[in-house]
């Protein structure tokens, strides 16, 4: 099981990341990192949360996906799904003062955590 406070870190930080334009053209698809993951916001504040998680999104470099989609089943919580052109990136755009205030912000909006999957993307469409 993974410790909340690693999650929450590595979750929110991951959910902070902005949209970035789309797969690097050109880079080694070997050298991909991904990150999926579930948030679950304290009831009735998904809306305020995702507001957060996306507002430091300018300071996060690296990032060539970051998605945060509403759960239809669950109206607390929010999916991320995220692509990164190295591991090393994504744990670095953790370290922004953007984004950590950020994450200090949205950290009593996190009622928990669900399901968290690292992956390494081998294709895009679009």
């Amino acid at each position: 099981m993974i410790e909340r406070r690693e999650f929450i870190g590595t979750a929110a930080l991951a959910l902070l990341a902005g949209a970035a334009p789309g797969l690097a053209a050109g880079g080694d698809m070997e050298e991909l990192y991904g990150l999926i993951g579930q948030l679950k916001a304290v009831p009735g504040k998904r809306a305020e949360l995702v507001a957060i998680l996306l507002e430091a999104s300018a300071a996060m470099e690296g990032n060539l996906l970051y998605l945060v989609a509403e759960d239809l089943a669950d109206p607390d919580a929010i999916w991320i799904t995220e692509v990164w052109r190295t591991r090393t990136d994504h744990l670095s755009s953790l370290k922004p003062a953007a984004v950590q205030a950020a994450i200090a912000r949205a950290r009593p909006l996190i009622a928990g955590f669900g399901m968290r999957a690292e992956t390494r993307p081998v294709n895009h469409a679009g």
